[in-house]
């Protein structure tokens, strides 16, 4: 499968993103609103949203995506707020893959930490392994946040400022083998 990614959000990833969102049945109907809501926040109100993006599109269109942007009140940290790959794609590098992009980009600007968090249900045991495999630490957990018995986890990982500010992930292709 041979991917492109893109930062800028264009008003046709409403639909895509929402297709990513519903495909996992990982997300609620209010998290799927919010996903959209955050893309048109962006394509309303541009950078100064605060909202970041990364689409992996491939021939038959958007097929993942990750939403980030820097925390009100700090100096060099980041939210990840979605990570989101299309259910038929998962399984292929295209997260780890937007994750390590998402990484770059914010390292770019500037920022030193990430911040990812995701629910402690057994069904989120994939998202969570996924998270500390790329690099990520348990750094809190929030008991019954979301609901009874689903905590909130929280991660961090700690970013490496590139040497060449210059580079841009934008439109950065996918050369691992099978990808190109």
């Amino acid at each position: 499968m041979s991917l492109t990614y893109r930062e800028e959000p264009e008003p046709s990833d409403l639909d895509w993103v929402r297709k990513i969102v519903e495909s996992t049945d990982f997300f609620t109907r209010e998290e799927r609103d919010i996903a959209l809501e955050l893309v048109e926040e962006r394509l309303t109100k541009g950078e100064k949203s605060g909202y970041l993006f990364l689409f992996a599109e491939g021939k038959e269109g958007v097929v993942g995506y990750s939403c980030f942007g820097p925390i009100m009140g700090t100096i060099a940290s980041y939210d990840l707020y979605w990570l989101a790959v299309h259910d038929r794609c998962r399984g292929l590098g295209i997260g780890k893959i937007l994750l390590g992009l998402s990484e770059k980009a914010i390292a770019l600007r500037g920022g030193k930490r990430i911040y990812a968090d995701t629910a402690s249900r057994d069904q989120y045991a994939p998202t969570r392994a996924f998270y500390l495999a790329c690099g990520y630490r348990e750094e809190a957990r929030l008991i019954d946040f979301y609901s009874p018995g689903d905590g909130k986890v929280i991660y961090v990982k700690e970013l490496e400022i590139p040497e060449n500010p210059e580079v841009s992930s934008q439109n950065e292709k996918d050369t691992r083998p099978g990808f190109s």
